[in-house]
């Protein structure tokens, strides 16, 4: 991007002011934020952004970041009156870091090339400590030329950014990637409630783990941290979330014919989990669900 480049970002959310603070921090260049809530914002404006306190104001940026909850804040954050679509122009850049439904991004895609304005989709991997750190993992859907000007600035706050593809690529590895966590997570939460009432702990079950041919990722983070610790906080990645990309995962599985029912097991656990008054807990809490199934047996 050249020197006189204006950057917006919205959305500020647990994953959003973190990853607006390294732009601001790490480009020098004016950062122009918008969101609903009013204490990001002003933390960000403390260091440094610029408050525009509307979609119009943030659409003047010559690269758009959007940070949204779900597929559906962001179409309305783009297609409603006064959104990101009625300002997009020729030269703008659109990036949706969001985890959003692939059918859903490369309709805006195609809609925002209408105008003349490019699109890409790269949302986020890794947790809010990660975004806090700046070592997030990204996965990118873009053309090369529009993935070429936007990875430096991706690069501001991730420590691994992968080109996927065309628009929605990034979308299809991200949504995928958290589907096998969820099969991988419900297993090693089936596996604790066995080993449980075998009388062995959930703590040696894991030490053993790790040493063997189960150890992961998942079970190095959401095992010892979550499902070992019984550790549950709000305001991490909920059950709600978590429900939502899986949910992407089966309709794109159902697109394409595929009967995925390790997926088809993991929203059912989220689904019940959400009903049991955990939607808001740190996913993992999926544990209590398969522990009071072996009880009421």
């Amino acid at each position: 991007m050249t020197g006189s480049s204006t950057f917006g970002f919205i959305g500020l959310g647990v994953m959003g002011e973190p990853m607006c603070r390294h732009l601001v921090q790490k480009t020098k260049q004016t950062v122009l934020i918008h969101d609903i809530n009013a204490e990001p914002v002003a933390r960000l404006a403390h260091a440094g952004a610029v408050d525009v306190g509307s979609i119009a104001g943030l659409a003047k940026a010559d690269v758009v970041f959007i940070s949204m909850p779900s597929g559906e804040h962001l179409r309305k954050i783009c297609e409603m009156p006064g959104g990101l679509l009625e300002f997009a122009r020729a030269g703008q850049t659109i990036v949706d870091l969001s985890t959003s439904p692939l059918k859903l991004t490369r309709e805006l895609a195609g809609t925002f090339a209408a105008k003349g304005a490019d699109y890409a989709d790269a949302p986020v991997a890794r947790t809010r400590a990660a975004a806090e750190a700046g070592t997030l993992a990204i996965s990118v859907g873009a053309t090369a030329d529009v993935f070429a000007r936007i990875e430096p600035l991706l690069r501001c706050f991730a420590s691994e950014v992968t080109h996927c593809g065309d628009v929605g690529s990034g979308q299809v590895v991200k949504i995928l990637n958290n589907m096998v966590v969820v099969g991988t997570v419900t297993a090693l939460c089936e596996a604790a409630a066995i080993a449980n009432s075998a009388g062995v702990s959930t703590e040696t079950l894991f030490d053993a783990f790790s040493k063997g041919s189960a150890d992961s990722f998942a079970l190095r983070n959401h095992g010892y941290k979550a499902v070992a610790a019984r550790e549950f906080p709000e305001r991490v990645f909920s059950t709600d979330y978590m429900h939502k990309d899986v949910s992407y995962a089966l309709d794109m599985a159902k697109d394409a014919g595929i009967e995925a029912k390790e997926a088809a097991l993991g929203a059912s656990l989220l689904t019940e989990a959400s009903r049991a008054g955990f939607g808001a807990n740190y996913w993992p809490v999926i544990v209590k669900i398969i522990e009071r199934a072996s009880r009421k047996s």
